[in-house]
């Protein structure tokens, strides 16, 4: 039965084994064919996942295996961008990190306002929710950063919070213009949706440091640290959407928690990178321009 599936192949591929190899595939050819001309590989696996996408040649069609390990990807981006911070440095240039965030929000946020109104004739809402697709940002190339050992430097920890502020002002505005269609903004929507945020942060940067550094203490198995690295990013992710705000800052707010559990030099942290650099974060540029 195995067989006669395999060999009456249709698109999209639907054989879970064949879809995998695929994928696997095009994760390890993409380095090395992309590194002799000097081209970033996620720029090749942004591209193979254009190709093979339902927008493409309709190979492999974005089903819930992929949603979900695309997602774990775009989850260990932001999270390995908060565990990796120089807090150091991240508290010196905290100001510098907030001018950064409100240009790189302000500036295209106005822009595709004034695109949305004047160019493409959009409604006074819709301009708004179209502009704060130009105003928001990812961390997508931080990978690269990381790779090449200047993800310490002074330039790329204002980045990264930046970047952060950039995305909770454009999620912030997203949840506005839902709440606005539902006639839900008021006085109750901003004190929920305060509150609730203040729940969110506390309870990952308080509490969570505490239950990490009580897990390492009591269980030294390497498989079951790894694990719990996993539950902390989704736990956190999970929060975040209670709260009212996107699974990504739930994601960067769990890296910053337990920031000083994993050290940079730690086994713990090198399976972290390794795991992530090799499957998920990969998975997330294929997936990426598959949804596109």
């Amino acid at each position: 039965m195995t067989l006669l599936s395999i060999h009456n192949l249709s698109l999209p591929i639907e054989d879970p084994v064949l879809k995998f190899l695929l994928v696997l595939i095009i994760i390890l050819a993409a380095p090395l064919l992309l590194n002799k001309i000097k081209v970033p590989h996620l720029l090749g696996l942004i591209i193979a996942g254009a190709v093979i996408g339902p927008n493409g040649f309709n190979v492999l069609a974005r089903d819930s295996s992929i949603v979900v390990t695309g997602t774990t990807g775009l989850l260990y981006i932001m999270f390995l961008a908060g565990l990796e911070i120089d807090m150091g440095d991240f508290k010196k240039n905290k100001w510098k990190s907030l001018t950064f965030g409100l240009y790189t929000f302000i500036v295209p946020f106005i822009l595709g306002y004034l695109g949305g109104i004047y160019v493409l004739d959009f409604s006074v809402l819709t301009s708004i929710l179209f502009a704060s697709l130009f105003s928001s940002h990812t961390l997508i190339a931080y990978p690269l950063v990381s790779k090449l050992g200047i993800a310490k430097n002074s330039a790329v920890n204002i980045t990264v919070g930046g970047t952060m502020i950039t995305d909770v002002l454009a999620l912030l505005v997203l949840a506005i213009i839902v709440g606005m269609s539902q006639g839900d903004v008021g006085t109750e929507f901003w004190l929920k949706l305060s509150v609730s945020f203040i729940i969110f942060a506390l309870v990952v940067l308080l509490i969570f440091p505490i239950i990490g550094r009580w897990f390492f203490k009591k269980v030294d198995d390497k498989i079951s640290q790894y694990i719990f690295v996993l539950v902390m990013i989704y736990l956190a992710a999970l929060l975040a959407e209670f709260a009212g705000v996107e699974a990504i800052i739930g994601a960067f707010f769990a890296g910053l928690a337990l920031n000083r559990l994993i050290p940079h030099t730690s086994s713990l942290m090198n399976r972290v990178e390794f795991v992530g650099n090799a499957i998920f974060i990969p998975f997330f540029s294929d997936q990426r321009r598959n949804v596109d």
